[in-house]
Formats: structure tokens, sequence, C-alpha cells
């Protein structure tokens, strides 16, 4: 992805030097926290995570490649932004709010609860604001297989997908159903809560188009594959259980930022009255 020349996001708070303490739990459980990679209750993915946990309870110095994520977070976060504050106005006739991406080393603490490394970046409506561990990109790549800077500015833009649908109304209106169903019912709701968010990153996409390099949307199509939910239970060993799925399998959440990426239309990426996921 070629970002030079490409302004840093003003919208970043970087809690990196901060640390962390023990005992920063994963919690929010009233809130819908919304996590890139999926973590499932009862599914050991430490093998997947070597040397990620270890961090959690000692803030470390930030290294060379640290300081390279943190720009490159900032400038795509920057692409984000200017990509929703024109596709908000001319598909939906209004304006676009940005959210803040909190940058942090090991653990930190949000409305939505404690996050680390371990948990993956994730969007918390409560403070409107997008967490992200800048050694994640590293697990992302080694661990998961998702290789290439497209591949992390995904998950980026993933993220700010979650925005985009607290933003429209969509969060809280999900997370109100959730509520009142089962967890086997919530979970498929959470699946299409997903799905669409990897559809709005297609469209972010292909409005970025310019900046993208030979093999940049194969990276973006892989990493969507390399962290769908039948994907990561093989790695951990487990059969695939799809009563348990929250994010999509490999094959719906490349489709579904495909879909996004073709269109660049908001209206196609409508998952919840999709009849085929």
């Amino acid at each position: 992805m070629r970002l030079r020349g490409i302004r840093r996001s003003r919208n970043i708070e970087d809690r990196r030097r901060m640390g962390g303490g023990k005992g920063a739990g994963i919690g929010g459980v009233g809130l819908l926290v919304v996590v890139v990679v999926a973590y499932f209750a009862g599914i050991d993915v430490s093998p997947l995570l070597q040397g990620v946990q270890q961090q959690q309870d000692t803030p470390r110095t930030l290294s060379a490649d640290d300081q390279r994520a943190a720009e490159f977070s900032a400038r795509v976060l920057a692409t984000t932004e200017d990509v929703w504050g024109q596709v908000f106005p001319a598909q939906l006739g209004r304006a676009y709010t940005p959210p803040v991406l909190v940058l942090f080393s090991g653990v930190t603490q949000s409305p939505c609860g404690g996050a680390s490394g371990a948990t993956g970046p994730f969007y918390c409506p409560a403070d409107r604001k997008a967490y992200l561990d800048t050694e994640f990109f590293s697990t992302l790549s080694r661990q998961l297989g998702a290789r290439g800077d497209f591949a992390a500015a995904y998950v980026i833009a993933h993220e700010v997908a979650h925005h985009v649908q607290n933003e429209l109304g969509i969060l809280p209106e999900v997370n109100r159903m959730r509520q009142a169903v089962g967890q086997v019912q919530a979970n498929a709701l959470t699946v299409r809560l997903e799905l669409q968010a990897d559809c709005l990153s297609g469209v972010w996409a292909r409005a970025v188009g310019q900046l993208l390099e030979p093999g940049d949307l194969e990276e973006a199509l892989n990493a969507a594959r390399m962290i769908g939910d039948d994907q990561l239970q093989k790695r951990a060993g487990r059969v695939p259980q799809p009563h348990t799925f929250t994010h999509g399998t490999s094959a719906q959440r490349s489709r579904w930022f495909a879909t996004g990426y073709k269109t660049g239309d908001i209206k196609a990426c409508d998952t919840f009255a999709a009849e085929r996921l």
C-alpha cells in the first residue's frame, strides 16, 4: 500500500508508553465488544499467540518496528477518514464523524472492559474508539498467516467499519436484539454484523484503489480467510462448530469483502437482509 505522502490522522490516542498492570480483565459483557479475531469460549487459541500473552503484564520498550506500525496505523486511519468523509455525504446525505484509534502496548482499559494484545483489535461503541496493540500486526502475519501491509490495513479498516455501523445506529440495534434471544441466535446476529463490517471494509478498499500495489487486494482477501471462524477453530485443533461462529466462515468473510470492493456501495452491504451469507 502506497502511503508515502499520506497525512497522519490526528485522531490517535497513544497509550503505548503508559504500560499496563497485572489483572486487566477482558470484560464488557453488557456492551457489544467487536473483536476482529474470534476468540471463542472454550477454544484454546494460545498456540496461535505464543509470545503475545507473556507481554500483557510487562510494558515493552517501543521498538523500531512498533514505531513503524504506529506510523502506518495513523496513515491508514487517515485514509478511512477521507473515504467515509466522502461516502457518507454522497451515499447517505449526512456527515461522518471519525473515531479515535487507541494504540496501546500489552494491556489497557476501555469502557467495554480490559484490552490486551491477545484479544485482537476491537471497537468499543461506549467511547466510540477503536483499540489496537500494534504488536498484533506481528501476530496477524506470523501466527495467523495473514501477511502484507494491506492485510494490516484491512484490520484497521474493519474496526473503523464497526464505527460506521455505530454511526448508522446498527450496533446498538443489534446489541438490543442479541440481548432478547438465546446464545445461538445472538451468535448468528453477530456473524451478520461482522460480515457487514467486512463488506464496508471492501467499500473503503475500492475507494483507496489508487494507493494499492500489486498483490494488495489478495492480501486483504487472504486476511479475511485466515480469520474466518472455521479456519481459527481448525488452527486451534478443534472441529469447527457453526453454532459457535461469531464472525463468519473464511469463504463468507472474503466474499463479503469482495462484494464491498466490487460495488463500492453501502447498500450492497446489508447482510441482515441477505438470505445467503
